[in-house]
């Protein structure tokens, strides 16, 4: 019974971990302008190109 318990509990701070990390990338998204996002979204299509 231990065993489940210690998976339990590790899968629950994988799920916090994640969480973390997407609440850190939403929140960089936000701060860019509309200006920036389109210049980035160009950047990539132009590397995806080059390929």
């Amino acid at each position: 019974m231990k065993l489940w318990k210690v998976l339990g509990l590790a899968g629950l701070a994988g799920v916090a971990a994640t969480g973390v990390i997407i609440a850190r990338e939403q929140r960089q998204r936000a701060q860019l302008t509309p200006d920036e996002v389109r210049a980035r979204l160009h950047q990539r299509l132009d590397d995806a190109n080059q390929r």
